[in-house]
């Protein structure tokens, strides 16, 4: 999985791209979540910078949906910064062990 793989996993899952007020998240980011449970969501953070192209994994606990990038989420689960191949080889295996996908 590369950070290619990550957009095209995001394009193909039915994940919402979440417009980024920039409350508790860089403005300049863009988020995308998805409902995997009541109320828990799986949120990738991307950096669109060319230079830093960085993405963050998470799990979270919000209020809603739309309380996503207004608010900090009630619980975090799952947090994983994917900046290194490695970091992206263990996200996979997570997200296998997990079924998420």
């Amino acid at each position: 999985m590369n950070f290619n793989e990550i957009l095209k996993f995001i394009n193909q899952d039915d994940f919402t791209e979440i417009p980024n007020y920039g409350k508790w998240i860089e403005s300049e980011s863009v988020i995308y979540a998805k409902e995997i449970n009541e109320n828990i969501f799986l949120l990738f953070v991307i950096n669109p910078e060319l230079n830093n192209r960085s993405a963050r994994a998470m799990i979270a606990k919000f209020d809603s949906l739309e309380n996503i990038s207004l608010r900090e989420p009630k619980q975090i689960m799952f947090y994983l910064t994917l900046e290194t191949t490695n970091d992206l080889h263990y996200f996979e295996k997570y997200m296998n062990i997990s079924q998420l996908h």
